[in-house]
């Protein structure tokens, strides 16, 4: 089974979308038995960090995430609450990765919204963000928007996207079936 985390956060149907399409039938859950069961899980999001956080806490969701051992995906705010902390409502995220989750700088127009290249694979994938996490030794793709940051970050079971594999057409179903199939 393949849970996907509802947590007051957006983008929820989009993913389960995406994965139907693959032909996997997810589970929408913020049952902590249902996520420690499955067999991997996937928090999406768009949304607020401060919010979201706060929704996890209540549940006791924050401690069952850090204690998962089967492969995590966390997309977009995903990613930024599995890091260290987030300036977006001076937030402490989960902490799985040291990195902490800025705001772009006032030069650019933000969000970053569109399309933009992978620097180690070049390939083109769908972003919308505000926030970013920082370069740190977990991080495993880079982009550029304003200033470098982390696009993708891995460490141990879990995986962190800054991206939107599910509104990145070809290029994101396969980074989701390769992450589904592990």
């Amino acid at each position: 089974m393949i849970a996907i985390l509802k947590y007051n956060a957006g983008n929820i149907r989009s993913v389960e979308n995406a994965l139907l399409r693959l032909g996997y039938s997810p589970v929408i859950s913020d049952d902590a038995g249902v996520l420690a069961s499955a067999e991997k899980v996937i928090i999406p999001g768009v949304g607020e960090a401060s919010s979201a956080m706060r929704y996890l806490r209540e549940k006791g969701l924050d401690r069952v995430i850090c204690e998962l051992r089967q492969p995590v995906l966390g997309i977009c705010l995903g990613l930024q609450l599995l890091c260290r902390s987030s300036e977006e409502g001076d937030t402490a995220c989960l902490g799985i990765f040291p990195a902490a989750v800025k705001r772009f700088p006032a030069e650019g127009i933000i969000p970053h919204m569109g399309w933009n290249t992978l620097h180690e694979t070049l390939q083109d994938v769908y972003f919308v963000h505000s926030y970013y996490a920082e370069i740190c030794s977990f991080t495993v793709q880079t982009c550029t928007y304003i200033v470098p940051f982390s696009a993708a970050l891995r460490k141990d079971n879990f995986y962190a996207l800054q991206y939107h594999p599910e509104k990145s057409g070809s290029t994101g179903a396969v980074i989701l079936e390769q992450f589904l199939k592990q």
